[in-house]
């Protein structure tokens, strides 16, 4: 059989290199004789002059020969060559045939080592953008999420990592972090890509905002709820520059394509501060809080504010007071002004406890 023949169809198909491929295919007809002839040690490889696969089989030199598969006579190796001795092993043509079965193997054995090589390409390619944005556009509306084009390489967004709100429409691009890159597919996936995550949106600000990508603007912190609402504290490493404004832009030019990315998620921007007091009361915007005092281990905010105020302090569903307190990592506690005697008390629900009332 003709190795070129075969190495050149898998090149043009797979677009692997020609010299890797034709190793590859002599491992995988190896591989084919190996079932066939066991025990036998054979060889595989090209015939660089014909492009013919040949295969070799190794055998030793004895004076009377008991089994041919495996010895050969001394008188023979001779003419061979003069200089072997009876115990020397030799290598020599093998004309052994292998059939549809051991063929069938042979190709599994490509097929693999192929997937391999191609694997750790994709894998050496894009390691490196591990946590950086990438666009592609979208392939396939999945069962489980969408199958995304990024150049000639196919990455996944599972619905789990997709913004509540997202639409998949073949042919739109689509702008995600790289998740995950996996040195092998996990089924048919070996690149992830996110759109829940914080560091998601932390590079979006990194995109569009200079100051933010150049660290004029730090972002202290950042937490979401996917499609209702993320919370970001800034603080400015320049005292010429407002955090917030540069964030929002004039006329919130450079928000808004960061908004319009997020499947209309809101974003509260606030600055960032040292004063856990203050960081609470930031937090917890659109509200206008009076008063917080913190407890003795900063674990627990108890906050004042008017009856109007309560609904923009909590939040539809609780998610405003919820994130509030993910961001600023303490368990805050809403209490009526016109009851403050009396300390009667909202708490921030869990996760699994926000309220049911919309505001």
């Amino acid at each position: 059989m003709k190795l070129a023949d075969v190495i050149a169809e898998l090149v043009e198909e797979r677009g692997l290199d020609q010299s890797v491929l034709g190793s590859i295919v002599c491992e995988g007809m190896l591989a084919a004789y190996e079932k066939k002839y066991p025990g036998m040690v054979l060889r595989v490889e090209e015939d660089t002059k014909t492009g013919e696969l040949v295969v070799f089989v190794e055998k030793e030199v004895v004076s009377t020969v008991s089994d041919d598969d495996f010895e050969i006579s001394l008188k023979k190796a001779k003419n061979i060559n003069k200089d072997l001795e009876v115990g020397n092993r030799v290598w020599l043509p093998f004309d052994g045939k292998v059939g549809r079965i051991e063929v069938l193997r042979a190709r599994q054995v490509i097929a693999n080592k192929i997937k391999h090589i191609e694997a750790l390409a994709v894998y050496n390619e894009f390691k490196g953008k591990q946590g950086e944005i990438v666009v592609g556009v979208t392939h396939k509306c999945e069962r489980g999420g969408t199958s995304v084009k990024l150049g000639d390489i196919y990455a996944f967004l599972p619905n789990s990592l997709s913004i509540p709100g997202d639409k998949c429409i073949v042919g739109y691009s689509v702008k995600a972090l790289l998740k995950d890159v996996l040195k092998e597919p996990q089924g048919d996936n070996q690149l992830i890509l996110d759109r829940v995550s914080p560091l998601f949106l932390q590079k979006l600000f990194e995109m569009e905002i200079p100051e933010v990508f150049e660290k004029l603007v730090e972002i202290k912190a950042i937490v979401r709820a996917p499609g209702y609402k993320a919370k970001i504290a800034v603080a400015s490493n320049d005292r010429n520059i407002d955090p917030v404004g540069t964030c929002v832009g004039v006329g919130g030019s450079r928000i808004k394509p960061i908004l319009k990315e997020l499947s209309g998620e809101k974003i509260d921007i606030f600055p960032w501060s040292s004063s856990l007091e203050v960081f609470v009361k930031n937090a917890l915007k659109p509200a206008v809080v009076n008063r917080i005092e913190m407890s003795a281990d900063n674990k627990i905010a108890h906050v004042w504010l008017n009856e109007d105020q309560r609904a923009f302090a909590i939040g539809k569903n609780g998610q405003n007071i919820l994130l509030a307190s993910q961001i600023t990592g303490v368990n805050i506690q809403l209490i009526r002004q016109e009851e403050a005697q009396h300390l009667e008390v909202d708490e921030v629900p869990t996760k699994d406890e926000v309220y049911e009332d919309e505001f």
